[in-house]
């Protein structure tokens, strides 16, 4: 089969989690199926010829289609005119509408599989048979921020949350299937017939992501996308509130934040024992010379790569219930869970203070991601899926 993939942004580099589903499921995919891949690109400096070296193996075709600034400015403002979501704004161009579609007439694709509802504008009204991956529920993580923000940020996070959920909506009508990463994310989604959504979890590449010996230089990991407004905000919980109770007890802890364009908020966190690591060439030298991870997440949705990537590494990891929701491992055998910061504390400092607790937690956790996180496993249900549409 000949499927058109359309993504809101290159599937490469991978710090992002919807770029690595994206470039997994495309890779699995492209064992049986002919794969012609176009991605949007808003971004500025993007190394386009390592990105189309990495993907081509997979892909017959890769297009990546530029989003000028100014077009992606002007486009959010005839979003707000025309009561459609900001996000949806930001990645439609008119340019990009007409190459996709001269895109799907050339290479006349049997199906159309599409990322976020942020491309349904460019397909809705072609008739190909078509699957969307909400991945997570967009607009239940802008609710999510509504909480935490200011007056001037909620009444535009209000207003973008209301939009998103009409668009959610509307990719029913415009759809064959519709997919989504968990079984939470998808009781979220505000549609009557939400149970026709078919759950795609993520998997975890176990030959990369194994257990290193390595020194453990820090006492805690916490890794991903510093720039993202969750990690943002779960960094800043971790040093700000979790951490001085962990000191009270074990003062020379150290923690390490790894990931790539920390904000502000979170280079401002440095200090002799927390430790900014920025972009990592690897990031499982973060993981395996840590003692532990920990994903204290308050906001946002879907699955937490990196709570499999350190469980498959056989690194006890601690999180809170919001991100074990979709997770589902076992509290107190695969996985330590905790909501406060007092409970997280109590948690880090049980494991830090307790090796044979540390291997179990590993061992459990290890055995867990094995069994139910596999990239092959996911992508095959996908791929039946979008065959037998």
């Amino acid at each position: 089969m000949r499927i058109f993939v359309l993504l809101s942004r290159v599937p490469y580099p991978l710090e992002k989690g919807d770029k690595l589903r994206a470039f997994n499921q495309i890779k699995e995919l492209s064992k049986n199926n002919e794969i012609i891949l176009c991605a949007l690109n808003p971004v500025s400096g993007l190394d386009e010829k390592r990105a189309f070296s990495v993907l081509r193996p997979y892909c017959h075709s890769v297009n990546f289609l530029k989003l000028p600034l100014l077009a992606r400015l002007w486009n959010m403002f005839m979003a707000f005119i025309t009561n459609k979501p900001f996000q949806v704004g930001y990645f439609y161009n008119r340019q990009a509408a007409g190459k996709i579609k001269k895109l799907i007439n050339q290479y006349n694709p049997d199906h159309i599989y599409c990322q976020f509802v942020r491309t349904i504008d460019y397909v809705k009204d072609i008739d190909v048979s078509k699957t969307l991956d909400f991945q997570d529920v967009l607009s239940y993580g802008v609710k999510r921020r509504l909480e935490k923000a200011s007056f001037l940020k909620a009444v535009v996070f209000r207003m973008e949350y209301r939009r998103l959920c009409e668009y959610e909506k509307k990719a029913f009508d415009y759809f064959d299937n519709l997919t989504i990463i968990s079984i939470p994310d998808r009781n979220l989604i505000p549609h009557p017939e939400k149970e026709k959504i078919e759950v795609i979890p993520n998997g975890v590449d176990h030959d990369f992501f194994k257990p290193m010996e390595r020194n453990k230089e820090y006492d805690i990991v916490f890794t991903g996308n510093m720039a993202y407004p969750p990690n943002v905000d779960a960094a800043g919980f971790l040093v700000n509130d979790i951490m001085p109770l962990v000191w009270k007890k074990i003062p020379e802890a150290k923690v390490m934040l790894a990931g790539a364009s920390p904000a502000r908020k979170v280079t401002a966190l440095k200090s002799s024992k927390v430790i900014v690591s920025g972009w990592l060439d690897d990031i499982r030298d973060s993981y395996s010379s840590s003692k532990i991870f920990i994903a204290p997440m308050r906001i946002g949705t879907g699955l937490q790569n990196k709570l499999l990537e350190a469980m498959s590494m056989k690194v006890p990891t601690i999180t809170t219930p919001l991100a074990n929701a979709a997770l589902s491992a076992k509290d107190g055998e695969e996985i330590l869970i905790g909501e406060t910061a007092r409970q997280l504390a109590e948690q880090i400092i049980r494991l830090l203070s307790n090796k044979k607790l540390q291997n179990l937690i590993a061992e459990k956790g290890y055995d867990f991601v094995h069994r139910n996180h596999s990239w092959e496993s996911a992508t095959k249900k996908l791929g039946e899926i979008i065959n037998h549409t």
